[in-house]
């Protein structure tokens, strides 16, 4: 029976550029890069997941806003449901890593120019024909 993988990932967008986040060395996919969040623990909402994993991932407080996609891929180890949504930091406080190997502020048009995670690139094609109109 095939694993299923119940995440949340968060859309950071300010002043056209959008926040990506790269999976640091000892993860699967290391180096591909990702919308910033993890899995969704038993009996937590996907919203309350997704604040709890920035709180622990980047030590940022964060709104989570609206539902941007839920995606299914298929990966060697299970399937991953990710779910995304738009999300606004409580303060100006920048990320701090601590899973990453780096985050970087990415233009709009050029999200599809880096490596992505398969599950994140749906959430990338909307957010790119959301914002380009």
């Amino acid at each position: 029976m095939t694993k299923h993988i119940e995440v949340t990932g968060a859309v950071f967008v300010r002043n056209g550029y959008v926040f990506a986040a790269q999976r640091g060395p000892d993860k699967n996919m290391a180096g591909k890069w990702e919308f910033p969040g993890g899995k969704i623990e038993r009996g937590e909402t996907p919203q309350e997941s997704l604040a709890r994993e920035l709180k622990e991932e980047l030590l940022i407080d964060a709104t989570v806003g609206e539902h941007i996609t839920t995606t299914s891929y298929e990966y060697d180890f299970g399937v991953v449901n990710l779910a995304t949504y738009y999300c606004t930091a409580k303060t100006d406080a920048e990320p701090v890593l601590t899973e990453h190997s780096e985050v970087r502020w990415v233009p709009v048009a050029e999200l599809d120019q880096l490596d992505w995670a398969p599950a994140d690139i749906p959430a990338v094609k909307l957010i790119m024909g959301d914002t380009e109109g």
